[in-house]
């Protein structure tokens, strides 16, 4: 059954992390047909969807609103209307709005869609040169160094490669507790602007990025990969 067939239905769109071209032709098949699009920036999926040459109908979906509008948007989807549900960048509900409104579907037995696509955390890991075969994804570590601290501590010896977003704000404080926890020679990578132009991946002992990161391009945010104890290239 193709997608414009689909009624009732919550449709999870992957949207680019960064270079538009990556948006896929199902993607764009999907919110061809939906009734609405539920997103965390208007601003943001407005761009998406000039760029696409589509106009669809636009819900504001964010953390500040995400309860509410998640049993609303379900009522919809119950009473027969297709929603795409798109983050600004990335996977919906993956460290961004959306595990409410799956849930909410789930729980009214409403079909649920994914249109797979671009993602950070998996993306930076494939590209950083540690370990691939197990993963740990902990999205942002807690705002205060003594629970971000407590955190790492409980995955110091965890045998693979741990994954952490962080924004521009928090890096040098993160690469810190980092260095305090795991040991200034842990192997780490830092990713930024991946698919972008000022795209870079650097890798080394933790202490080494420290001292030279306020050298780096500061825009949006970090997706940090830490590799094993004791893991070397």
């Amino acid at each position: 059954m193709s997608e414009s067939n689909l009624s009732g239905s919550l449709w999870l769109v992957a949207t680019p992390i960064g270079n538009l071209s990556d948006f896929s032709p199902r993607g764009k098949e999907v919110l061809s047909n939906v009734d609405q699009v539920a997103c965390e920036d208007t601003r943001v999926t407005k761009k998406l969807l000039n760029s696409l040459s589509l106009e669809v109908p636009l819900i504001s979906y964010r953390e500040e609103n995400e309860r509410k509008k998640s049993i609303e948007l379900a009522d919809l989807i119950e009473g027969g209307k297709k929603i795409a549900l798109l983050s600004d960048a990335g996977y919906p509900a993956i460290s961004d709005p959306g595990f409410r409104l799956v849930r909410e579907c789930r729980k009214r037995g409403l079909s649920v869609n994914p249109i797979p696509g671009a993602n950070a955390a998996l993306t930076a890991l494939a590209c950083s040169g540690l370990p691939t075969h197990q993963f740990l994804y902990l999205g942002f570590l807690p705002k205060k160094s003594v629970g971000a601290e407590k955190l790492l501590k409980k995955w110091e010896n965890f045998e693979g490669s741990i994954v952490l977003y962080e924004s521009k704000y928090r890096i040098e404080k993160t690469l810190t507790s980092i260095s305090n926890v795991l040991g200034g020679d842990r192997l780490v990578c830092l990713c930024k602007e991946i698919t972008k132009i000022h795209e870079s991946f650097n890798l080394g002992p933790v202490s080494k990025l420290l001292e030279k990161i306020n050298t780096l391009n500061n825009r949006g945010e970090f997706t940090i990969v830490i590799g094993p104890t004791g893991y070397h290239l």
